[in-house]
């Protein structure tokens, strides 16, 4: 019987179909499997069983072997014909065999011609079992399909996706196929030019996360653009350090100081830019600190670039505390469970070994390792100290809790406890980016995102001081645009961030932190009134004129800018003005300090890459020449790395 005689026979079999109320049994019954076998006595988990290419290679040799003993059919027609039993047992076997359930992303797969034995690990169908090739082919958007689509539709798989093989056994991505994200982040629009006659009032929470830069720059090594959503703009600039001046006494935790400038990218438009500096806590006047490590030991965090380097980092954060300090650590998988009580930061020994033994395993029980490490923060609880969880995870929760309101609404009912949140983001592939920033955001903590040990040296600390000892909290801005002067304005960066304008003044809104040292810039883009720039027309049945408030307003201001903060142990919150004239007025960029310049040099960066209009005609060697022009003194190479992003990123834009 030859081959094409057995494809003409296949030709006229129809296709099992799929039967969505046996596929449901199976997993529930497979999950089921997979719980009562993981269950262990211990609270870090256990290491995956078999590797899904062993039982793939095992279930194709056994079922092959005895398929063809009797010559009944070819190879090709037997393969056709295995495909979709074959697939049901495969997607049971990974389940039972180390699967690890609850993610979120699906896709489904499609098996005609079966799986040959020779495929290396890039054909290994569970997320969490794939090798950093398949990973990789993940980020390229690569689709998966094994063979060619049968007639009808296959039943869908957890965490299964679809790349085309083609003749070298290499990916590629499949026609027509949408493109495959694993991770998430936020969407949102870039901010818009706003008429200042129809809404003259700015309000947003300020920001001092710094995780979207390392994600971004991560991106871009890997020979990639980043996606465009994991551009927050404000992360970018606030990534580097600024030494803005200081006010002459301390009776306020920052200052704030303001230039206007001329636009580097549209010269009808000016760039008011604010920087706030927070007062440097000497090391030995910092508050003593109670510091709980929440740590993802689930099997998602089985790879080099978590776990592993997760641990390495905290061991080097160990290095910046002392007696005055106390480390816990609770670690979640599957379920939680304190591996560390509470211990003084000078029995560094106990404390290495604790992070030493743990091991990934298990599914995701983030929400109950919170609560352990809440309770345990409330336990060792130091008045006038610093209490903090510091949360180390991919951000993949799956057991209990899961979506991202459940979840903030645990951390805002325990932020009131005095307790800080900090959350470290680890690793790719389904790295939950957008869940860290609302677990930052709103228990009055701070995100970084952990790409190397660099950035942890960097984090943990290089900045330290402003990673773990804050110095006001629930810091808000408004500005107020006077129509006199400013036509129009746009706010660069803070979209994720913007607030009511009746939440600056309402003490019962969160807002971000300033930790000590910090500094945080924000670059509003204006355009004077008369202008050629103004790109909205008047309103017909408007007022063409708004009177201004006072003289000192008609007398030529830009704006009034409002600052409103919390110290950290308090509830009430305290207002510092600065009225904005002709006297911060600029008339060359270069007059201005090579940190403002800088941080405008990243502004245009991030806006690049996120493809925003106004700095469309703004070229990559621009940007390169101001940054280089203000690079300044640079003592870790951080401002040097970004002049490589900038050319890497233009290389990979043509």
């Amino acid at each position: 019987m030859t081959d094409e005689f057995d494809l003409d026979i296949l030709k006229k079999v129809p296709a099992p179909q799929p039967d969505a109320g046996k596929r449901d049994a199976a997993m529930r019954e497979a999950l089921s499997a997979f719980d009562a076998e993981k269950k262990t006595a211990g609270t870090q988990g256990s290491a995956a069983g078999s590797r899904l290419m062993t039982i793939l290679q095992r279930s194709w040799s056994t079922t092959m072997t005895a398929m063809t003993k009797g010559r009944l059919m070819s190879g090709t027609a037997i393969a056709g014909i295995l495909a979709v039993p074959l697939a049901g047992y495969l997607a049971f076997a990974v389940m039972n065999e180390g699967y690890r359930p609850g993610f979120a992303d699906t896709a489904p797969v499609d098996i005609a011609q079966g799986v040959p034995p020779s495929l290396d690990d890039t054909m290994v169908l569970g997320r969490n079992q794939a090798s950093g090739a398949y990973r990789e082919a993940e980020e390229s958007d690569a689709a998966i399909v094994l063979g060619e689509a049968l007639p009808a539709p296959m039943p869908t798989a957890p965490s299964f996706a679809k790349r085309t093989l083609v003749g070298d056994g290499s990916a590629k991505i499949a026609p027509g196929m949408e493109r495959l994200r694993r991770d998430r982040f936020e969407t949102y629009e870039t901010s818009s030019v706003r008429a200042v006659l129809e809404d003259p009032v700015s309000t947003f929470s300020i920001d001092v996360d710094t995780a979207s830069y390392s994600v971004v720059r991560r991106a871009i090594m890997e020979g990639r653009l980043p996606d465009p959503d994991s551009v927050r703009v404000e992360e970018l600039i606030n990534y580097f350090n600024y030494a803005y001046p200081l006010p002459e006494n301390r009776s306020a935790p920052f200052g704030v100081n303001v230039s206007v400038s001329p636009t580097p990218w549209n010269p009808d438009t000016k760039l008011m830019h604010i920087g706030i500096q927070g007062f440097d806590i000497e090391p030995e006047n910092r508050p003593a600190a109670n510091l709980v490590f929440l740590i993802d030991v689930s099997g998602s965090m089985d790879e080099a670039d978590k776990l592993p380097l997760l641990k390495s980092g905290f061991r080097l954060l160990l290095d910046k505390l002392d007696e005055r300090d106390t480390i816990s650590i609770v670690t979640y998988a599957g379920n939680a469970g304190t591996v560390l009580e509470p211990t003084s930061a000078s029995e560094r020994d106990k404390i290495l070994h604790a992070i030493d033994t743990l091991e990934p395993g298990g599914t995701t029980a983030g929400a109950a390792g919170i609560e352990e490490a809440y309770r345990l923060a409330r336990e060792a609880r130091i008045e006038g100290g610093v209490n903090r969880v510091m949360l180390a995870t991919d951000g993949d929760f799956n057991v209990g809790a899961t979506s991202d309101e459940e979840l903030k609404r645990m951390i805002e009912d325990r932020r009131d406890d005095g307790i800080f949140l900090s959350v470290f983001g680890f690793g790719k592939g389904n790295y939950n980016d957008q869940l860290m920033q609302v677990l930052a955001q709103n228990g009055n903590g701070t995100a970084a995102y952990v790409d190397t040990l660099a950035e942890a040296q960097k984090t943990l600390v290089e900045e330290a001081g402003s990673t773990l000892f804050p110095i006001a909290k629930d810091v808000k801005i408004q500005v107020e645009f006077n129509p006199q002067t400013v036509a129009e304005y746009r706010l660069i960066g803070y979209e994720t961030r913007a607030l009511k304008r009746e939440d600056f003044n309402n003490d019962r809104v969160d807002a971000g932190d300033i930790g000590s040292g910090h500094s945080v810039t924000a670059i509003y883009e204006i355009t004077p009134v008369g202008s050629p720039a103004v790109q909205n027309d008047p309103l017909r049945y408007g007022s063409a004129e708004k009177p201004a408030a006072d003289t000192a307003a008609s007398s030529g201001e830009y704006a009034f800018l409002k600052l409103r903060y919390k110290l950290p142990d308090e509830t009430q919150s305290h207002l510092m003005t600065t009225p904005i004239g002709h006297e911060f007025d600029r008339a060359r960029l270069a007059s201005l300090s090579t940190d403002a310049r800088f941080s405008i040099a990243v502004a245009a960066f991030g806006q690049k890459l996120r493809d925003t209009d106004a700095v469309a005609d703004y070229s990559w060697d621009e940007i390169r020449d101001l940054a280089a022009g203000a690079r300044g003194e640079d003592p870790f190479g951080y401002r040097s790395e970004f002049l490589r992003l900038v050319g890497l990123a233009e290389s990979l834009d043509r």
